[in-house]
């Protein structure tokens, strides 16, 4: 079962999302990105998504197609290991936005992008 909490970050919509990312359970992924209004960006953090399938992937797409067109960028931070593989071979890797959190804050000084970056992160 998916589950997905939204941190709001000033202009940035942080999505936590945590299980798994399948068809027949990404509805919630839907409503809680609709939820978010007035972003300029939206990021789904994998850090504690276990599995992605097909379904998943074209849901994540069909999400990143609806917020570019808005002028909101989507991008995925903490990948894990096995979401990235499955970003690799599916070509994926190329398509969505891959960062760390702390490049969302440019703002912030060099020695407070570690206590920024715990901030980002839902893990």
């Amino acid at each position: 079962m998916l589950k997905v909490h939204a941190r709001n970050l000033g202009t940035v919509a942080v999505l936590c999302l945590q299980g798994r990312i399948v068809k027949g359970e990404t509805e919630i992924l839907r409503k809680a990105l609709h939820s978010v209004s007035e972003v300029s960006a939206v990021i789904l953090d994998l850090a504690r998504v276990t599995t992605v399938d097909a379904g998943g992937l074209g849901v994540m797409l069909e999400l990143r197609e609806q917020a570019e067109s808005k002028g909101i960028r989507f991008e995925l931070m903490n990948v894990t290991k096995l979401v990235s593989r499955v970003l690799e071979v599916t070509r994926l890797d190329s398509v969505f936005q891959i960062t760390a959190g702390v490049e969302f804050f440019p703002a912030v000084s060099r020695s407070r992008r570690a206590s920024v970056g715990a901030l980002a992160s839902c893990a």
